[in-house]
């Protein structure tokens, strides 16, 4: 019997038989990890809490819980503690990349979006999911039913990455169907203009939306740690480059970096959460995320 933690390891998960069983040992495997750490308590404390904003009534504020936390909470009322949370997924071409040992980042962003959106229905909230390319092609609304969870699975166990990247057109018009505040998670490689991305989202924070952008890499993708002569093929356009990768491995690492570091400021800019993710790293790490936005 595996250590329920293990489910944690993306390699693990990938070996399971059922993308519901992948999100529901997930999740059991983030919730025994959680008990180890300073989240402990987090679903029966915080879920009917909010941190303090500018403006809130001070008579509100639970003073128990800022003696437990030393941080200031508010008690929310029952409009206030339902969450509405979108996870938008990036199904084109480019996420369909896994270096040797590890799988495709498709596949950790779907495995990841099944964990989250179980996750948010058993805390009664309501989940929905897009999967989007050139545009969005695949989008079902918010819901709080945890029978939901097998629509939601079932779209990600059917989709095939394919065509090329267009995330700031889809987020646009994902943001056009949102009529109701929520949170908004974005996963995606990212591979599109920067510029544009955060003009989409942007969109989303005009709306007073809560967003969370999870960019997923390959660790080869970051590192370039190829040793030999290679043939690199854009898996979009299907354009091929036969080069030393040696000879490009700073140049390229620099390159990466600030293209990270741009969309990494520009989202510090706009208060949306970001985090970079390889898929050679367990599920808690973005989980975490979500649990901090959440809180």
């Amino acid at each position: 019997m595996k250590n329920i933690t293990s489910y944690l390891d993306p390699d693990v998960v990938a070996k399971l038989g059922s993308m519901e069983l992948r999100a529901r040992l997930v999740v059991e495997g983030f919730i025994t990890g959680l008990h180890k750490s300073p989240f402990h308590g987090f679903s029966a404390e915080f879920s009917e809490h909010r941190q303090y904003r500018s403006g809130d009534d001070l008579k509100h504020i639970d003073w128990k819980i800022y003696g437990r936390s030393d941080r200031f909470y508010v008690k929310q009322y029952e409009d206030e503690t339902n969450l509405r949370c979108l996870i938008a997924v990036d199904s084109s071409a480019s996420m369909n990349y896994a270096s040797e040992g590890h799988i495709t980042k498709f596949a950790y962003a779907s495995y990841l979006a099944a964990a989250m959106s179980y996750l948010v229905l058993q805390q009664r909230d309501a989940a929905g999911l897009a999967l989007y390319n050139t545009d969005v092609e695949s989008y079902l609304p918010p819901r709080s039913k945890r029978s939901y969870i097998q629509a939601l699975i079932k779209v990600l166990d059917e989709a095939t990455p394919h065509n090329s990247t267009g995330t700031a057109t889809a987020l646009h018009r994902l943001a056009e169907r949102l009529t109701r505040r929520g949170l908004v998670v974005i996963i995606s490689d990212l591979f599109d203009d920067p510029e544009e991305i955060l003009q989409a989202l942007r969109h989303f924070r005009h709306d007073k939306h809560d967003v969370l952008v999870m960019q997923i890499l390959d660790p080869r993708e970051v590192d370039f740690n190829f040793s030999s002569a290679a043939v690199f093929k854009d898996m979009e356009t299907g354009e091929e480059l036969t080069t030393q990768p040696l000879h490009l491995q700073r140049s390229y690492r620099t390159a990466m970096e600030d293209f990270c570091t741009q969309i990494k400021r520009g989202c510090r800019a706009q208060n949306v959460d970001y985090v970079r993710i390889t898929t050679d790293k367990p599920f808690d790490v973005a989980l975490r995320a979500y649990l901090n936005v959440r809180r």
